[in-house]
C-alpha cells in the first residue's frame, strides 16, 4: 500500500523527507513521479503542472497522473491546491479542507471510462472526498495548534484565464467557496480509480469582484503555507486509516 500528494509547482518532497525522481511510463504517457526515501519510500510526489510550471491546468495529464499512481499501488492521496476565495471559509491567506466541487471545465480528458474497450463505470460522487483522510487532515491540524477551515465548495474552471467577476458572482450564487483549475478533473479520475481521496486549499487572493482589492497575498505566506499543507497531509496518510464509505462499485 502507497501513498501520494499531488501538488503544483514546487510540490517535490515535504521537510524531513528526502525523495527521488522516477518516471512511470502509463497508456496515456509518462509521468515523472518523487518518491520518498527510507521509512517514506512508499510515499510519492507529483507536480502536476512540472517542475518548470510549463503545463497550463486545461492541458495537465491528470489520467497519466492517477494511473502512475494506481500502477505504484497508491491507495490514498490528497491534492493540495491554490484558489482564489469567493467566501470567508477559506479567506486569502488560509487554508482549508473542501468537500465538495463544482465542475465547469471542458474538453479536457476526465474519465477512464469512455466505452468500448475502456469499458463503463458510473462513480458515485455524492461525497467525493474520503471523509476518514479528512478527518485525519483535521486532527493533525489541531495536534499541531494550526487554524484550517473544514469544509468548502470548490469551483473548478477551466483555465488558464481567470474568471470574471460576472462569473464569480455566479458561482457565489451557486454555492462555491473557492476557485481553481485543476481539483475537479484530479477528484474524478482519482475516485474512479478507487483511490480515498482528500482536497487542501490555500487562498492567494480574493476572486474577481469579490472585493475591490485582489492583492494576491506574499509569496512568503504562500511558502509558508504550502509547507503547513505538506507536513500535515503527511501526517494524515500516515496516521491511521479508519473504514469509509470510499469503496463503491459501479452501476454497469
Amino acid at each position: 500500500m502507497s501513498v501520494a500528494i499531488l501538488g503544483g509547482t514546487g510540490i517535490y518532497s515535504a521537510e524531513g523527507i528526502a525523495a527521488d525522481a522516477h518516471q512511470v511510463d502509463t497508456q496515456f504517457g509518462p509521468v515523472e513521479l518523487y518518491r520518498g526515501q527510507g521509512e517514506y519510500s512508499d510515499l510519492y510526489f507529483i507536480t502536476r503542472h512540472g517542475t518548470d510550471h510549463s503545463v497550463p491546468p486545461h492541458m495537465v495529464n491528470y489520467r497519466a497522473n492517477i494511473e502512475a499512481l494506481s500502477l505504484m499501488g497508491v491507495t490514498h492521496a490528497i491534492g493540495i491546491y491554490a484558489v482564489g476565495s469567493i467566501t470567508t471559509r477559506v479567506p486569502p491567506g488560509g487554508i482549508g479542507l473542501i468537500d465538495q466541487f463544482i465542475d465547469m471545465t471542458h474538453g479536457r480528458q476526465s474519465t477512464f471510462y469512455n466505452g468500448g474497450e475502456s469499458g463503463l463505470k458510473h462513480t458515485d460522487m455524492s461525497e467525493p472526498y474520503c471523509p476518514a483522510l479528512r478527518s485525519n487532515v483535521l486532527a493533525a491540524a489541531r495536534a499541531g495548534g494550526i487554524e484550517m477551515g473544514s469544509q468548502g465548495t470548490y469551483l473548478c474552471c477551466n483555465g488558464p484565464r481567470f474568471e470574471t467577476a460576472a462569473e464569480i458572482q455566479m458561482y457565489k450564487q451557486w454555492g462555491a467557496d473557492c476557485a481553481g483549475m485543476t481539483a475537479a478533473t484530479e477528484t474524478t479520475l482519482a475516485r474512479e480509480r478507487d483511490i480515498h481521496f482528500a482536497g487542501m486549499v490555500y487562498s492567494i487572493n480574493w476572486a474577481a469582484g469579490v472585493r475591490q482589492d485582489i492583492e494576491f497575498i506574499t509569496r512568503d505566506r504562500v511558502a509558508e503555507n504550502k509547507r503547513r499543507l505538506l507536513d500535515l497531509a503527511v501526517a494524515a496518510l500516515y496516521a491511521k486509516k479508519a473504514a469509509c464509505s470510499c469503496e463503491y462499485q459501479p452501476v454497469f
